[in-house]
């Protein structure tokens, strides 16, 4: 009988052998690590251990032999919590490389207490899963979603403030709501251009092309862009894009833009300011009045046109503008400073 029971024990015995010997060729081709540790928590057997734990053999060491101090006592503590009360346990370790946030390895970890029939702890089990990139991905979404909270912020100011100035020069609610939606759409324009950049920005080209065209079928000949084309970040394409579609908007009712064959100048110069740092010097050009039209009304009363170009513009941009009328021709000098675009 003694006889057979120590055959069955040692074909028990050499089972267990293969099916360890098959689990671990099984890990080989996972990205999951699994540890086999004695009561006193010292490795009796591991597979696919990490290289950020260690890159030698582990059997016989305790977790403080080869994890950072922090990572270990962590791990430790939900072993022992796991080995009193002989449930599974799961925590996440972070092991830093001394390279900053970006090079931290995250793990995913599963605590199993191992026991034999009659209840005797055999072992505890570990099973580690890296889950670096999920980690990754979750803090790029919190900062993307803080980015988008905070952009979103700055554009309901803006359109706070465009309904605020608008309703101060309206003469009517029709008046109001008419020029309010023109510069609602203005604005959608330019943030159509910041969105499809994910968020970079927009190309000053690209941004007078598309307020041009809300008013021209040839918007290039109508707005003839000249000198440089620099990247304008987000909160400069936005106010860029709304002085640009005053001046078009003055210029089809009032100035060129409202004569057959018409067009406007638009330069563009990146030049070193006197703190040394690039500025950049926007100047629209064109020529208005004619016996058969008046001058536009730009020159005749403050409208929330001319309030935007020479104050809320380039205060919101940190820069300078101004904006003149002199013998026909309505010039608008806009300097913008660095800070606010990429030179071309």
């Amino acid at each position: 009988m003694s006889l057979g029971n120590g055959g069955k024990g040692r074909a028990a015995l050499n089972g267990d052998k293969e099916i360890a010997f098959g689990l671990s060729r099984a890990l080989r081709n996972t990205a999951v690590s699994v540890l086999y540790q004695s009561p006193d928590m010292r490795v009796a057997w591991a597979q696919n251990i990490p290289s950020a734990w260690s890159n030698d053999s582990i059997v016989g060491l305790t977790d403080d032999d080869f994890l950072p101090a922090q990572a270990a006592g962590s791990l430790k503590a939900a072993k022992r919590s796991a080995l009193e009360g002989s449930q599974s346990g799961r925590l996440e370790i972070c092991i830093p490389n001394g390279a900053g946030d970006q090079h931290e390895q995250w793990f995913d970890l599963w605590i199993d207490v191992d026991k034999a029939p009659d209840g005797t702890v055999k072992g505890i089990v570990t099973t580690a899963v890296e889950i670096t990139e999920q980690r990754r991905r979750e803090q790029t979404l919190r900062v993307l979603l803080r980015e988008v909270s905070h952009r979103s912020r700055n554009l309901l100011a803006i359109i706070q403030s465009i309904a605020t100035q608008t309703g101060r020069y309206a003469s009517s609610i029709e008046a109001f709501l008419s020029r309010f939606r023109d510069r609602l759409q203005s604005l959608a324009s330019s943030q159509d251009l910041v969105t499809s950049s994910n968020w970079r920005g927009a190309d000053l080209g690209e941004l007078v092309h598309g307020q041009a065209a809300r008013y021209s079928a040839t918007p290039g000949s109508a707005v003839r862009l000249e000198g440089d084309r620099p990247w304008l970040n987000p909160n400069a394409a936005l106010h860029v894009g709304l002085a640009l579609h005053e001046l078009i908007a003055n210029s089809v009712s009032y100035g060129a833009l409202s004569r057959p064959g018409g067009h406007v100048s638009l330069s563009a110069k990146v030049a070193r300011a006197s703190t040394g740092d690039p500025s950049l010097l926007l100047l629209w050009t064109e020529t208005i009045g004619s016996p058969e039209q008046p001058v536009g009304q730009v020159t005749r009363e403050k409208n929330f046109g001319s309030v935007a170009l020479e104050r809320v513009v380039p205060a919101s941009l940190g820069g300078s503008a101004t904006l003149n009328i002199e013998d026909g021709v309505l010039e608008y000098r806009l300097a913008i400073p660095s800070g606010n675009f990429e030179p071309g």
